[in-house]
């Protein structure tokens, strides 16, 4: 059980006696207040978006073990203490596969990305394939999506949060279109700790 502080609690239901109507339903929800509870800003409900079921597939497979790989460490430390209250899923950062004095074409945490969810993929599939989130990088984005789409095995959920002005919305609108099981905050908004308060958010459902 998670003992939240008095002052989250009132923070959410004062979130909730200000959101205007929308169609998400109870977990996409409590995604949405942390989400605005982490950010401060009401107008991004109108931009997260949810693939079908996403958020119940992937409470259950977080109960299995499902692993969470991340874009950068800051992702990766903001998602490691929930997780550990939680499940004590593992928590990886693309960061680690990422060596000293490598020629590499595109970024450094597009090839931690390419270089991760080929190792974990390997040993994660299935009911517990990883979670990938996303919070800085567009281009580990669109390289992740370039290889699933030669790929059967699909991640459990891709967190799709990257924050900036290039390439971002690009990413993003490619995820939206493609069929990968996904969540989205549309626009160029994002960032490490928008993208762990969701993965956060379902971690908390598991108990």
């Amino acid at each position: 059980m998670i003992n939240d502080h008095p002052i989250f609690l009132e923070s959410i239901k004062f979130i909730k006696s200000k959101l205007t109507d929308n169609n998400f339903n109870c977990i996409e929800s409590k995604v949405l207040e942390r989400l605005i509870h982490t950010s401060g800003d009401f107008q991004i409900q109108g931009l997260l978006k949810f693939s079908k079921s996403v958020c119940e597939r992937t409470i259950e497979s977080l109960k299995l073990g499902a692993p969470i790989l991340t874009d950068t460490d800051m992702a990766a430390a903001a998602i490691k203490t929930m997780a550990n209250k939680c499940r004590a899923n593992k928590v990886f950062s693309a960061k680690n596969w990422v060596v000293d004095n490598l020629e590499i074409t595109s970024t450094k945490t597009a090839y931690g990305i390419e270089k991760a969810w080929l190792d974990l993929s390997k040993k994660y599939h299935g009911n517990v394939s990883p979670i990938v989130v996303f919070g800085s990088s567009p281009t580990a984005l669109e390289r992740l999506l370039d290889i699933l789409e030669g790929s059967d095995n699909k991640p459990t959920l891709i967190i799709g949060m990257p924050v900036g002005f290039i390439g971002v919305e690009k990413s993003k609108k490619r995820l939206l279109e493609s069929d990968f099981p996904f969540i989205v905050m549309g626009s160029t908004r994002g960032g490490a700790a928008m993208a762990g308060a969701t993965i956060n958010a379902l971690l908390r459902e598991t108990i």
